[in-house]
């Protein structure tokens, strides 16, 4: 079941609305626990046992690690508890491209085991991993209610495809929240905006760049090879900020307090800032969990250089069995092995709009990798971008540009922070009234409309693949 489809918006989200208001408070949290593992075996049933085996093994090595008074018998019992959870996600995502490559290397076959791979697993996984890392570092409380552990690790609206939410960052709101009318609304309009990200543009931009990605490579012209990687990078931006907005509205409305999963990174002015702003809880936990206990910058040089390398090695196979992903997680820890150790002061001393150009140009062929079938695809596809043998404007790209114009025109309006820049505008206007209506009506009204289309379109279309489910 995803955020954007019929039976969720219709059916599932509002009973659990109902319901969830409808009992006492002090069982709330159990009507989330219910629903959420129904949500997820709606999808994954035979796969829901995996999820709770993970939930089970985290709860157990809180629990044992708050039992034990030596350090090393606490490090054991992390050990064996990062091996079961990081075993489950090797087993299960990297299994069958492991076997693949190494009867590559020995030249004989190995038959593929074709193992499926449970949806969400990636995102648990590290989620079960922040909270017995942090138990054992005493940062946060060990959990000794199974059933609030388990409503962190499994609830719904981060539970597919992210965001990453760190247990100390609920913690509080596990079992102590308070629901109230502004956050409801906040939430609800939160989620609006993330559903017609999702619907009205990246299911746009994915229609056009599935068409130029998927079809004949060898004689694509370069022009239409640069708006297909242009609408990509808005597909995924939207496809991924669409879901964090939904999932971020979802828990607002339950009185949780998710952190926010991207500020805006099309706006950076180098690959470091665009880092910064992208998918920013995988970023944080790769920094807090990887870099720094590796000795993050606090090292020698070389030293320094090798923590990056391994954070964006790691980065890379995290999104997948693929040598494209690996590449990709090698090209972004390259640059910003680069820019740290010298570009970024070089520059710091241009004018701001080239920076931006330079981000957005790096930015755009790390998509084209990340987006290519494999690293031959996406060697083709970059060289079709420079293609030399210019013969006129292709008749597929002034059909795609013209009749798409206006769905590029609201993506370059939805990649910056117009609704910020309002904000702004709106708190310069001297009359209270006024200023208190624009604050709230216009945007009301907006979500609405919003709504009806998205509904509208969802509908009418048969092409609503969420990206992020694959990882």
């Amino acid at each position: 079941m995803v955020f954007s489809s019929v039976s969720f918006l219709f059916l599932f989200f509002p009973a659990v609305i109902a319901l969830y208001y409808a009992v006492p408070r002090k069982f709330r949290a159990g009507v989330l626990l219910i629903f959420s593992l129904f949500f997820y075996a709606c999808g994954e049933p035979k796969y829901s046992l995996i999820m709770l085996l993970s939930i089970a093994v985290n709860y157990l090595a809180g629990l044992l690690m708050t039992r034990f008074s030596t350090g090393a018998a606490k490090k054991t019992v992390l050990v064996f508890a990062l091996i079961l959870n990081l075993g489950a996600l090797v087993y299960f995502k990297y299994t069958d491209f492991l076997l693949t490559n190494i009867g590559a290397l020995f030249s004989f076959e190995i038959p593929a085991l074709e193992i499926v791979l449970p949806i969400g697993i990636s995102f648990y996984t590290f989620q079960g991993l922040s909270y017995v890392i942090d138990v054992y570092r005493g940062e946060v409380p060990v959990q000794k209610n199974p059933f609030y552990l388990a409503l962190y690790i499994s609830l719904f609206p981060q539970l597919i495809a992210g965001p990453i939410v760190r247990y100390s960052t609920v913690v509080e709101e596990i079992g102590n929240r308070r629901e109230n009318l502004s956050d409801f609304a906040a939430g609800t309009r939160r989620f609006i905006f993330g559903l017609a990200k999702k619907m009205l543009l990246a299911n746009t931009m994915g229609a056009i760049a599935d068409q130029i990605f998927d079809g004949e490579l060898s004689n694509l012209p370069a022009e239409l090879a640069w708006l297909g990687a242009i609408a990509y990078s808005f597909q995924i931006l939207f496809d991924f900020s669409g879901y964090s907005d939904m999932a971020i509205g979802i828990g607002r409305m339950f009185g949780f307090h998710f952190l926010e999963n991207f500020d805006y990174p099309y706006i950076s002015r180098s690959v470091t800032e665009f880092w910064r702003r992208w998918h920013i809880s995988l970023s944080s936990w790769f920094r807090d969990y990887v870099y720094i206990p590796l000795g993050g910058n606090r090292v020698s040089k070389p030293r320094h250089i090798c923590n990056i390398a391994i954070v964006w090695l790691l980065t890379g196979i995290w999104h997948g069995a693929s040598w494209n992903f690996v590449l990709w997680g090698v090209y972004f820890g390259a640059i910003l092995i680069v820019e740290k150790l010298f570009l970024l002061k070089w520059l710091e001393r241009i004018p701001g709009f080239f920076r931006h150009v330079y981000a957005l140009l790096l930015i755009l062929f790390g998509w084209v990798i990340f987006r290519s079938a494999d690293i031959s695809s996406a060697g083709l596809y970059l060289s079709r971008m420079f293609r030399p043998d210019f013969q006129g404007p292709d008749p597929e790209f002034i059909y795609l540009l013209s009749n798409y114009k206006l769905a590029f025109a609201a993506c370059l309006l939805a990649a910056v922070p117009v609704s910020g820049w309002l904000k702004k505008a709106v708190g310069r206007v001297k009359n209270r009234l006024l200023r208190e209506f624009l604050a709230y009506y216009p945007a009301g009204v907006f979500s609405l409309v919003l709504f009806a289309l998205s509904v509208i379109y969802l509908v009418n279309s048969t092409f609503n693949p969420f990206i992020y489910f694959r990882f």
